[in-house]
Order: C-alpha cells, then structure tokens, then sequence
C-alpha cells in the first residue's frame, strides 16, 4: 500500500479514536453529574479492565510478569491515578470544552518531560514553542481574580498526570503489551476511584437506567478509541498521523456547546488556537530535527 494512502488511513483511524475519546469524556462527565465521582471511577475501572483482561486472555498474552511490577510501571500507576481522577473531577465540576481545551497541552509537557528526564535534544525553537504553548494555557485558565476558577486546576493536574503516564510508558519494559498496558491502567482508575471514597466519605448509591448507559458507553467508548488509537499508530508515518490528536479539541468543544449547552468566549478560543498551533510546531521541529 502507498504510502501516503496508509496515512489517510491512519489519520482517519487517529480521528475515529479522538472522537471516541471525546465521547467517553462526555458520557463520564453526564454519569458525574448524579453519581459520586468515587463510583464513576471503580465502575469505569472496573469495565476497562475486564473488557482489556478479556482481550489479553484471547490472544494470549501473558498479564502477570516480573516486569509488571518494574520501576517504570510502579511510577506509570502513580501518574495514571492521578491523571484519571484529578481530570475526572474535572469533568465532573468544569465545562467539557475548558477540561478538554486544557487537556490538549499534555504533548508540550511531555515534550518537556522528555528534555528534562530522558536527556532529548530540544533546540531553542522548540523550547520558544513549549512556553507560548502554556501562555495559552493561562488564556483558558483565564488567571485574573475577576474570572479565575479554582476547578479549573482539576484540569491541569490531570494533564500533568496524563503526561506523566506517557512517559513512564515510555520507560515501561517492551515485553509488556498494549492490552496488559491497559488492564493496569484501568486497575489504576479503580484504585484512584477507592482512595477518593475514603477521602469523600459518600456511600456509592443506586444507579438509574440513564446512568448505568451512560457508564456502558464511557467504557465502550473508551475501549473503541484506545482500539482505534492503537490502530492509527501502527499505520502510516507518525509524524503524519499523531497532528490529528487534535481534532479532540474539536470534539469536546462541540459536544461541550451541544450537550451540555456550554458558551465559549474569544479569550478561550485563542488559547486552544495558541496550544494547538504551538504543538503542531513542536511535532513539525522534532521531525525536522530541529
């Protein structure tokens, strides 16, 4: 197959996955809105983890090693519980388009990260870009006494979470597949949603059939786009496939508007613009090579 065919394919694969993502997002924050948010995250643990257990099992993968309980994956568990459940919150406490908006600058910092803990080369442009990146962070978070909102920190330490967790994926041991990846992952979420229980102190309660499908489709979502995220990598030139990451801004600002009947005003959308524009570069300078 040409090549450039193959990265229509992947881009499109890539897209479908962002779309997933979005949609997983909105679900969550929709069972949030009437569910402890402790008991969002065990059922939504508990249904990745099974749907992901069940995959290992089916091609055979080996789930319990030695390098499960490696350095990397210690630090990766970490990372995955705090991203999930400080982002959960705020989906559950801040608009879909803010959450999402914020969340798009997880490849500047693990740009960053990458400098900083694996020693990377990051030329002086790169570096200009990961700084303008996160001025348009502070456009979203809109800093000022007037219209800060403290929720919106939920957000940020999510992405920082979420950030994190790709790099100790990074450093995690090859013999590890995708799907045992991600049955620990979810096993995270559901430690992340146990230890915010204890903190919350709110008994989980009886779901409504609206509900339980709105927790059904977070994880069917969720299992489809990490599937489809899978299958973009793996087609096509990475360079050319992983830009449409953010087509997930689209996604969630739109589901946001529509859904949630959220208003965006220029400040935030020159911000995502300014995130946008500045990880494009980013991804652009690292194929060039600076």
């Amino acid at each position: 197959m040409p090549l450039h065919r193959e990265n229509l394919i992947g881009s499109l694969w890539m897209i479908a996955a962002m779309a997933g993502f979005a949609l997983e997002d909105a679900a969550i924050k929709a069972a949030a809105q009437g569910l402890p948010v402790a008991q969002v995250l065990v059922l939504f643990g508990l249904g990745g983890m099974v749907v992901f257990g069940l995959w290992a099992l089916w091609q055979g993968d080996v789930i319990f090693t030695r390098d499960v309980l490696s350095k990397p994956m210690r630090i990766r568990v970490v990372f995955e519980i705090s991203g999930r459940l400080f982002y959960v919150l705020a989906l559950a406490l801040t608009p879909l388009s803010s959450a999402t908006a914020i969340l798009q600058a997880t490849p500047l910092v693990v740009v960053l990260g990458a400098a900083l803990f694996f020693g990377e080369q990051v030329g002086w442009r790169r570096w200009s870009a990961i700084f303008i990146g996160l001025i348009g962070v502070l456009l979203i978070l809109k800093p000022t006494p007037e219209s800060f909102s403290p929720l919106s920190i939920f957000a940020v330490l999510g992405m920082l979470g979420f950030a994190g967790r790709d790099l100790a994926s990074r450093a995690a041991p090859k013999s590890l597949s995708t799907t045992v990846l991600g049955i620990f992952g979810f096993a995270a979420i559901i430690a992340a949603g146990a230890l915010y229980a204890l903190w919350e102190q709110r008994g989980f309660v009886g779901m409504s059939i609206q509900q339980t499908l709105m927790m059904m489709a977070a994880v069917g979502f969720g299992v489809l786009a990490y599937s489809a995220l899978m299958r973009a990598m793996r087609t096509g030139d990475v360079a050319s496939v992983t830009p449409c990451r953010y087509t997930r801004l689209l996604f969630g600002l739109g589901l946001g508007v529509v859904l949630f009947g959220e208003s965006l005003d220029r400040q935030t959308m020159a911000g995502c613009a300014i995130v946008v524009a500045s990880g494009l570069f980013i991804m652009w300078r690292g194929k060039h090579q600076q």
